[in-house]
């Protein structure tokens, strides 16, 4: 039998491309499952960090409602959280973007932690406020029974009598609570929350001075004094003298006092606003006059 070199050739060619594209073919349809399986995989995360975003900006509105104290702080974390749900929606997935997404989504329940966290202090600071209260009121009614009584008694109890003034003088000491500080950047009359020693020239002090209906109303003077890491004064306003002792001060805000709880906030900002802190601890002290009210602190990074 005789064979015809080129139609065998023929053959040869047309098995071989048959061959390729059927490879081509199996690749293609194996490549569309996988660009198939890597979309559903994008946007099943997507949808994850759209409800997570959702729900955080959810508690938020439940938090706004009883902590009027830390409303800045709550409104500046809803929207950062609304800002980064919208942008989420409007994009179309891809790894790059989940990705950031998502880093963003770490930092903002970080912030959330620590909002939440401020909160539980704050509740614990009301509980342990509402417990001073209630005894002093009870102070104030029993000590008023016992000295309506001590004035038809002789003078054998003048030493019981004398006992209930000094209750009386414990009792109307003046106490703070709630000392939230904050650092900030101020630029060109615009204020920035940060943490970065280096951004931040200014820090603010706010507290809560406590209703006491057996203290003295009037005028009073408050010190606020912030001592950095260096164990100086910041912003050292000079030194105030109280017969032998004395102290150093940032801040003097001078009140009216009535008897009522009363929310103090005051700015403490760097020489010339254009000096930075250094990173470390700063501890916040207050004082009525020489006395010392209450303190906390912050640290800069």
């Amino acid at each position: 039998m005789i064979v015809n070199p080129q139609l065998f050739n023929y053959r040869l060619i047309i098995s071989s491309l048959l061959v390729v594209l059927t490879v081509l073919g199996i690749y293609s349809y194996s490549e569309y499952k996988s660009n198939e399986s890597y979309k559903a995989f994008l946007k099943q995360e997507k949808v994850l960090i759209e409800s997570e975003l959702s729900e955080l900006l959810s508690s938020y509105d439940d938090l706004s409602k009883d902590y009027n104290l830390i409303a800045s702080q709550l409104l500046e974390a809803k929207l950062e959280t609304k800002n980064a749900l919208d942008s989420l929606r409007l994009l179309n997935s891809d790894l790059s973007i989940i990705t950031k997404f998502k880093e963003q989504l770490i930092v903002l329940k970080s912030k959330s932690k620590v909002l939440l966290s401020t909160i539980d202090s704050l509740n614990s600071a009301n509980i342990k406020l509402q417990s001073e209260n209630l005894y002093a009121l009870n102070t104030i009614k029993k000590n008023t029974q016992e000295i309506n009584s001590l004035e038809v008694i002789n003078n054998n109890l003048v030493a019981t009598n004398d006992s209930l003034n000094i209750s009386l003088d414990k009792a109307s000491v003046l106490k703070v609570s709630n000392i939230i500080a904050q650092s900030f950047k101020i630029k060109a009359g615009k204020k920035r929350l940060t943490t970065r020693a280096k951004r931040a020239n200014a820090i603010d002090v706010c507290l809560t001075l406590n209703e006491n209906p057996l203290a003295a109303k009037g005028k009073k003077d408050i010190y606020v004094q912030i001592v950095g890491p260096d164990g100086n004064v910041v912003s050292d306003k000079g030194e105030v003298q109280f017969g032998d002792s004395s102290l150093l001060y940032s801040q003097k805000e001078i009140i009216e006092y009535k008897n009522e709880n009363l929310e103090i906030c005051t700015e403490i900002v760097t020489e010339n606003n254009e000096k930075t802190f250094d990173e470390g601890y700063y501890f916040i002290n207050v004082f009525l006059r020489n006395k010392k009210l209450g303190s906390t602190s912050i640290r800069l990074n």
